[in-house]
């Protein structure tokens, strides 16, 4: 199923949704009461397909807001300053590379935006996307001189390219970790049942979570790209693409590290029977195609190095179709969220918040407020979650009232 294929699986949750609580009781969850999501800047306008939001490291303003980024993904980045209320400004168009950008198939587009932590001083911006008139995904960076104007679309610098078999499981997450690395996600180059076995190889990019050193600013015509860290797991293993960093995804949509462990959580998009949040560490193999969530798949399938790990979370079909990856909430104003990460599902609506800072052998995810289509997370500037819906809207996790 494509990673924003919809189609008649939503008349088969109709019921479903109508009785979450009892549905969650008789699946071993609990609802989470205390939390309720409510739209995010409800003066502007409907977005198209929102697929990205966040803080753009630097300074705040003077009146205190900070910048924050939104990116549809036909292709165009808007930019608008938020304070710490939650009050929105007015939204200018940050970059547009739509004219670049392929939307042929449903999970093309613009895929992953990433600005370096000191963007404001040396005005890098790295960009993932699906290039037009062709079948293969860029990611790209891009030069932002002046923050008070846009991101220079003439600058591209292409860093890398993948073609891809099919027009599904791009992945596309691109986001920088703790350690000044660049963490690049890609699926297993599309279909369904990697026939081409892409995510046990290491021969390839498809189906890995890849770790890139970007690296001093020279920019020169004779720099490299980017290098490759020299602690990353398959640095030296002959045959094997040095970039790697975790393999045995089929489709990971969405990853982040947690501020305050900088554990890498991780949604990968099932196939047939479960949807799955990793914990990805250096060199884990997730077992997908033997393996896909914690049930077999196919037995006889090429295997990878290393034993599969076992996911953190899985739910079936009766649930959801179609993991978004999340965020784990560091953030103040919602007190019951705190040390959760929050998820979603594409297709049925559904979220889910798991205790990460909780040992207990016997917890279980907590049911949050559903949203039409979830199809990305992101944190404001203060560390506030917030939902992208393709129903155009940001929604953003509140408090309920009284709590």
């Amino acid at each position: 199923m494509n990673r924003f294929s919809r189609g008649a699986a939503l008349a088969s949750f109709a019921l479903v949704l109508l009785a979450e609580l009892a549905n969650a009781a008789q699946a071993g969850v609990a609802a989470l009461t205390d939390v309720r999501v409510e739209r995010a800047f409800p003066q502007q306008p409907r977005w198209k397909r929102p697929l990205w939001f966040g803080a753009v490291p630097g300074p705040a303003a003077a009146a205190g807001a900070r910048l924050h980024a939104l990116a549809e993904q036909h292709g165009v980045v808007h930019a608008f300053e938020l304070d710490e209320r939650g009050t929105a400004g007015p939204s200018r168009v940050l970059l547009d590379i739509a004219a670049r950008t392929s939307r042929i198939g449903n999970e093309e587009g613009l895929l992953g935006l990433a600005f370096h932590p000191r963007v404001r001083e040396n005005g890098r911006v790295f960009v993932h996307y699906s290039v037009r008139g062709a079948q293969r995904g860029r990611l790209s960076e891009f030069r932002w001189p002046d923050p008070e104007g846009p991101i220079e679309g003439g600058s591209e610098r292409v860093l890398a390219e993948i073609e891809q078999p099919w027009r599904n499981h791009n992945g596309g997450e691109i986001v920088f970790g703790p350690d000044g690395c660049l963490y690049w996600g890609l699926g297993d180059g599309g279909s369904a049942g990697d026939p081409q076995q892409n995510a046990q190889s290491l021969s390839n990019w498809l189906g890995k979570i890849l770790r890139l050193d970007v690296g001093p600013d020279t920019r020169g015509p004779e720099s490299a790209p980017f290098g490759v860290p020299d602690d990353n797991p398959f640095a030296t293993t002959a045959g094997a693409r040095p970039e790697i960093w975790a393999l045995g995804l089929r489709n990971p949509w969405r990853f982040s590290f947690d501020a305050a462990t900088g554990a890498l959580w991780c949604g990968d998009v099932g196939q047939n029977a479960e949807e799955e949040i990793d914990l990805i560490v250096r060199g884990g193999n997730y077992g997908w195609r033997p393996r896909e969530g914690r049930r077999a798949y196919d037995a006889a399938a090429r295997r990878g190095p290393g034993e599969f790990i076992e996911p953190v979370v899985t739910y079936p079909r009766d649930q959801g179709w179609s993991v978004t990856g999340g965020f784990v909430y560091r953030g103040t104003r919602v007190a019951a969220l705190r040390g959760h990460y929050v998820y979603g599902d594409y297709v049925s609506g559904r979220q889910w918040a798991w205790p990460v800072d909780v040992q207990d052998a016997a917890r279980v995810p907590l049911v949050l407020p559903n949203v039409d289509s979830p199809a990305s997370y992101g944190l404001d500037a203060w560390g506030e979650l917030y939902v992208c819906s393709f129903d155009g809207r940001l929604y953003r996790f509140v408090s309920a009232p009284g709590k």
